[in-house]
Order: C-alpha cells, then sequence, then structure tokens
C-alpha cells in the first residue's frame, strides 16, 4: 500500500472513493506518524481516541453514500478554536486546562463535512510571535535543516508554527489556524507548504479566542494549492452568531484552477515591496516568480502601494490595542489560572501576571497605553485612518491587475533563539504580511524553491476583496511553473525506508 501520509488530499479523497483503503486505516496512518514526530512539538493535545472514532462514522457515511467534502480526512487544528469537550488553551497558561462546552464554526462546519481532528496545535500564546517561541508548551521545531548545518533546530515561524510544521513533516495531509498578521502565510513559507488567509468575513470568527478582533481570520494549510481549496471550502461561510461574518455564497474554490494557464492575467509587482536591506534570495525568488508567471501566460505590471511602508507601526498599534481590550477577560475569576492575593485587585495582578507569558504582557502595556487618555487621539486613531490609506491603495492598484506578486518573508527559517532577544526584529519578520490583514484582503503562500542552504522560500499572491478563486487560479499557476517537490530530510528518509 502507498505510503498513506504521502497522499495529498485530494488523492486521498479520490483513494477513499475508490475503496483503496478505508478513514480508519488513514487516520491511524497519521496518529502513528504523530507519535514519530514528538520531537518537533507540533500538538499541544492529541486526540487519537476522537479521531478514530471520527474516522469509523466517514467509513460508515462512506458505506451508505452520504460523504461529504472531506469526509474521513484528519486535520490538525491551531489551538485557538475552542473544540467542544477538548482541551483550549490558546498556547497560554492563563487558560490552563480550560475545555471549552462549544464548538467554533469554523471547526462545526468542517466535521460536518467529513474532517477528523488529529489534535490541537502548538502556536506562540495568543498568536503573538512569529516563531512559535513564545508558547507555554515549548517550541515547535520546523522539519527542514540547513544541508551544510543539519544539527541545528530551525523555527518553523509563527503564530501557527505548529499546524505548518505538522503539515510539511507529513503528520497531518491539512490543518487550520487563524491569520491575524501572517500567522498562516509566514509559516507555511518557511515550511515550504501552501496556505492561505482568505478575506475577512469569509469564515466566521466565533468559537476564534481573540487577538485583534478586526485582523483575526481563518484559514488553512495544506502541501498543494488544491488541497487549500477544497480544505477553505469545507470551513466557510455566513454565520449569524459572528457580525462581522458576510453573508456571501461559497464558490466552488477548485474550480477555474486546473491547468495552471494564467493566460489573460495580469499581476501586479508593487515597487514598495523592495525595502531595503532585502536579502538577495528574497528578491531572486520574486523575480524569478514573476518570470515564471509570465511564461505561464500573464502580463506582468508595475504598481504602487505609496502607504504600505507605514503598515508595520499602524498594526503594532492596532493590534496591541485590540488585545488589550480582548485579554482584559482574563482575570483569574471566571476561567484559567487562578494566583489568590490579599483581596480581589491583587488576584487580578497575580493571576494575569503569573499566567500571561513575556510577548503578551509587553503588547497589553503597549496596547493599554495607546488607548490611554492623550495618547489615543495620537495614537489609536491615527493608526486607523493610515489602515484606510493602506486599504485604498490596495483597491487601487488591484483595480488595474488581477493579483499581487510579493515575497512573503523577509528570510528562510532561521534557528530557535536566533532574534528572539529583539522584539524589534521578530515584527519585522511580519513585514510583508500584515497589510493585508489591516486592508482585509486574501492572501496565499505558495511553496517555489529552495535557498543555498537547502530551505524553502515562497511567494505571496494576493488578491481582491472576495475573490480568492482568482488567487486560486494565481497560485495554481505559479504552483505549476514552480514544481517545488522538495522534502525535509527526515521526511526523505522515511519515505526511503
Amino acid at each position: 500500500m502507498t505510503n498513506l501520509t504521502h497522499l495529498t488530499i485530494t488523492e486521498a479523497l479520490d483513494a477513499l472513493n475508490k475503496k483503496e483503503f478505508s478513514a480508519v486505516e488513514y487516520t491511524k496512518a497519521h496518529i502513528d506518524a504523530a507519535a514519530a514526530a514528538k520531537d518537533l512539538n507540533c500538538y499541544i493535545t492529541e486526540t487519537p481516541d476522537l479521531a478514530l472514532k471520527q474516522a469509523a462514522e466517514s467509513d460508515a457515511r462512506r458505506a451508505s453514500g452520504k460523504a461529504g467534502l472531506i469526509d474521513g480526512v484528519p486535520v490538525a487544528v491551531k489551538d485557538f478554536f475552542c473544540t467542544k469537550g477538548v482541551r483550549t488553551t490558546c498556547a497560554s497558561k492563563i487558560l490552563g486546562n480550560f475545555v471549552p462546552e462549544y464548538e467554533s464554526t469554523v471547526t462545526a462546519n468542517m466535521f460536518a463535512q467529513g474532517a477528523v481532528m488529529l489534535g490541537k496545535t502548538n502556536a506562540d500564546s495568543y498568536g503573538m510571535g512569529s516563531t512559535t517561541g513564545s508558547s507555554a508548551f515549548g517550541q515547535t521545531y520546523n522539519p527542514w535543516r540547513k544541508t551544510n548545518d543539519p544539527n541545528t533546530k530551525l523555527v518553523p515561524g509563527g503564530s501557527s508554527g505548529g499546524s505548518s510544521a505538522a503539515v510539511a513533516a507529513r503528520i497531518a495531509p491539512g490543518a487550520l489556524g487563524p491569520d491575524t498578521g501572517g500567522s498562516i502565510r509566514q509559516p507555511a513559507a518557511m515550511c515550504g507548504i501552501a496556505g492561505i488567509k482568505p478575506t475577512y468575513g469569509r469564515c466566521s470568527r466565533y468559537g476564534i479566542i481573540a487577538y485583534a478582533s478586526s485582523l483575526d481570520q481563518a484559514g488553512v494549510f495544506a502541501r498543494t494549492v488544491e488541497d487549500c481549496a477544497v480544505l477553505l471550502q469545507s470551513i466557510a461561510g455566513h454565520d449569524p452568531k459572528d457580525s462581522t461574518s458576510a453573508d456571501k455564497p461559497v464558490p466552488d474554490f477548485r474550480a477555474g484552477i486546473q491547468g495552471g494557464n494564467l493566460k489573460g492575467l495580469k499581476v501586479g509587482i508593487p515597487r514598495e515591496y523592495r525595502v531595503e536591506g532585502m536579502p538577495k534570495e528574497i528578491e531572486d525568488s520574486w523575480n524569478k516568480g514573476a518570470q515564471w508567471m509570465k511564461e505561464q501566460g500573464a502580463e506582468i505590471i508595475d504598481v504602487s502601494l505609496p502607504n504600505v511602508k507605514y503598515a508595520l507601526p499602524a498594526y503594532y498599534i492596532l493590534a496591541p490595542c485590540e488585545a488589550s481590550s480582548n485579554l482584559a477577560r482574563y482575570d483569574g475569576v471566571r476561567y484559567g489560572v487562578r494566583v489568590e492575593g490579599k483581596d480581589l485587585k491583587e488576584t487580578y495582578e497575580l493571576s494575569r501576571a503569573q499566567g500571561f507569558e513575556p510577548e503578551v504582557k509587553r503588547r497589553i502595556m503597549i496596547g493599554t497605553y495607546a488607548l490611554s487618555a492623550g495618547y489615543y487621539d495620537a495614537y489609536y486613531v491615527k493608526a486607523q485612518k493610515v489602515r484606510r490609506l493602506i486599504r485604498d491603495d490596495y483597491l487601487k492598484a488591484l483595480s488595474t491587475c488581477d493579483v499581487l506578486l510579493t515575497p512573503i518573508t523577509p528570510s528562510a527559517a532561521f534557528p530557535v533563539g536566533q532574534n528572539e532577544d529583539d522584539p524589534i526584529k521578530m515584527y519585522l519578520e511580519d513585514i510583508f504580511t500584515i497589510s493585508l490583514n489591516l486592508a482585509g484582503l486574501p492572501g496565499m503562500t505558495v511553496p517555489t524553491m529552495l535557498n543555498a542552504d537547502g530551505l524553502p522560500l515562497g511567494l505571496q499572491i494576493i488578491g481582491r476583496p472576495w475573490d480568492e478563486q482568482t488567487v486560486f487560479r494565481a497560485a495554481r499557476g505559479l504552483e505549476i511553473a514552480a514544481d517545488f517537490r522538495a522534502l525535509p530530510a527526515r521526511v526523505q528518509t522515511k519515505m526511503a525506508a
């Protein structure tokens, strides 16, 4: 039998329909693979018993002709989605052993389409970080290693490092994660896989533990563009429980992406993304991507986003402000960590001091300061005005082209611990991603090549609001042209065995 963990989602669905193996066998293969990859620390909570139960139910549905869109597909779920009866921690001490009494809409939609949950994946605490290093449950490690330095452990990116590493390591064929400033696209690039953040409002935020409510948006990871299209379709849709959820029909995202022909597509290259100090390998990969898309039939044009240079400072005012408000609910009284003090005020202080991780505290303090009397207009209101200018720039550029092509990360995966003592350097990891969250636009990572160290690099496709179909079409064309087939060394070794 084919090594089941190396099948793409669409390949596995085809094989399941042909009864080449069962959902239970497919799920068991991933459970076993995850057990052999515990050193990567991808999961906070594994759910093998639940997964096998759901897989058996999937086999019964398929036998009766009632299979859903992704029936029998095992999926890893970032530990930010509330899952009824399964511990949900947001990778933070303060939630402790919180077990939700309700299901997030996104996971409920996924289960309704037949998905199997392998477990809850590791992440930066409350999504605050770019390496998964701020997790209260330890660092997740990238399955990739430098060819000339295989013993040095690398970060998987963040905040959804557990989800991206799990997919890259072949211990899950797909995964979920919310993206607040690049939390899907950045780790996907560093782990050599695909990932998409859809338009803000395409997927419900109900049941996602909030970091910054106007920026958070659920999305998916997988190894191919087509797999991402299938997964996104399974979770998207209007939800009356979420006032920011758009009442729009969910298209067939797979339609129109076959073949990879980009004839007639206009691809914009934003000149402002050529930032000072950009590594040559990143610029070279970007230029190569534009050439590939041109060879696939696309027209490459130059566009301008004059205000995108202000995205980083605007984001790091707005996101901490919203976090300061959202995280005020963690007080040691209703749920999570509680540290008794001599009175209620001290109980609040001690609970939050011991429950929140250092980076979370840092961002709460920044947000509280920016929202305080005398600074609200100078910081928060001004950042909101800049946000509008950035969105307007994108919409103007996208009125002259169909999608934009940009870099996704300022570097390949780097060693664990590097840059982590300098918050500013870590914030710069999001320089190419955060503007999309400010503008609410869809963006997708496509793996394209290896750098000189044998590490994956990716590029980003940006689309118009609600036009994920064109994003998928452009991404598929780029994927075919790049023909990225490289695997982490540990995965190659297991395949050979």
